[in-house]
């Protein structure tokens, strides 16, 4: 589904981030992004988002590679993959509805053909009763849930998180990783980033340890 060949990356004329990065994330899969802070995490998670281009080597997303793909696609391209920010991104002003049904109502949907599909979701990550609420009025792993059904909304074929148990306690970040394996059985890649190792040894899944720019995959 994504593929990356010799990758590197670097900001202006400074040193390279990342540095020859070879890697696959396989249709339906389940991974770990760790290494330590500063070792490039986010900055990778926003190549495969496609808000970041490569200073070097090949990136193929779903069949194509990134640097034939015209400007005005990408947009429709991102569709597929969706990411969940660790500062969750919420609108204040917008309740928990109107927040998850956001990336529909910019595009003009009619909200009769999304509405049904807000509200399953939202009870799916166990929101149902907190779909009026501002976020400000929300716990940390409420707010949590709410972005990661945000990110859902639009059925992923990827999901990318980033650090998403960081701000929440051990039992909610127990129910956020179930809340993944769930997802991640129905279909959906997986892309979890975490500095986390209590998380980890939860799942017997692949990592991918980032250090000083270069990435080792444990299987």
């Amino acid at each position: 589904m994504i593929h990356f060949e010799n990758v590197g990356l670097r900001y202006g004329m400074g040193p390279e981030i990342l540095r020859d990065l070879t890697f696959d994330i396989p249709k339906k899969s389940f991974q770990f992004l760790t290494g330590p802070s500063g070792a490039g995490k986010t900055t990778l998670l926003r190549l495969l988002f496609l808000s970041l281009q490569p200073t070097r080597g090949l990136i193929r997303m779903f069949g194509r590679d990134i640097t034939d793909i015209p400007r005005p696609e990408l947009p429709l391209l991102r569709r597929r993959v969706g990411i969940i920010f660790q500062e969750f991104r919420l609108l204040d002003h917008l309740t928990t509805y109107e927040n998850v049904a956001l990336p529909l109502r910019v595009r003009g949907k009619d909200e009769s053909s999304y509405k049904t599909d807000v509200l399953e979701l939202l009870k799916w990550v166990g929101l149902g009763e907190r779909i009026n609420v501002l976020p400000p009025v929300l716990s940390g792993g409420e707010k949590q849930r709410a972005a990661i059904a945000r990110a859902l909304i639009d059925r992923p074929e990827i999901l990318l998180a980033d650090e998403p148990t960081a701000n929440v306690d051990p039992p909610m970040a127990r129910r956020l990783l179930n809340l993944f394996l769930e997802l991640n059985r129905l279909g959906t890649a997986v892309v979890i980033a975490t500095h986390d190792l209590t998380l980890m040894d939860q799942v017997d899944a692949r990592r991918m340890i980032l250090s000083e720019g270069h990435l080792d995959i444990h299987d």
